[in-house]
């Protein structure tokens, strides 16, 4: 196997520009830049962030929790990982609950600001357009297929 050693400096532009890829929407480029930063750095988890955050932007939102998990399996206390799973349950209307909990504590205990401010922003989202907003049948009001007879 190749010695990728003296380019381990380059993980963190390798990673940026994935997410960069996917904010883009190419799949594609954000994939094998993911991968990429993955073997310079093989422990750590922000690539794999990056795929669920893949799965994330294309609603796959199942996808996206499993990869979060997984994350959080190997590193329970990933701030990241547990504010992009909560977002990815509270989009999910049978997991709203959930997954505005865990939005919630990592809004009011995160260390990192950035992630407070995700979660807070995701938390203000869910709010004004997850729970408020009716279904598109409940905007069209009853369905009236009957015609009156008279």
């Amino acid at each position: 196997m190749a010695n990728f050693q003296k380019y381990k400096e380059h993980f963190i532009l390798l990673a940026e520009a994935g997410f960069i890829a996917v904010n883009q929407g190419d799949e594609d480029a954000a994939v094998k830049l993911f991968k990429a930063a993955e073997l310079l750095d093989p422990q750590n988890l922000l690539p794999q962030i990056g795929m669920g955050y893949i799965h994330f932007c294309k609603l796959e939102l199942k996808q996206a929790v499993v990869i979060f998990d997984k994350i959080l399996a190997a590193d329970p206390n990933n701030e990241m990982a547990k504010t992009f799973r909560g977002l990815a349950l509270a989009l999910n209307p049978t997991e709203l609950a959930k997954g505005e909990k865990v939005l919630e504590e990592a809004a009011q205990k995160s260390h990192d600001p950035n992630v407070k401010t995700l979660a807070q922003s995701a938390l203000d989202f869910v709010e004004k357009f997850v729970k408020k907003a009716p279904t598109p049948t409940q905007a069209q009001g009853p369905s009236n297929t009957k015609k009156k007879k008279g």
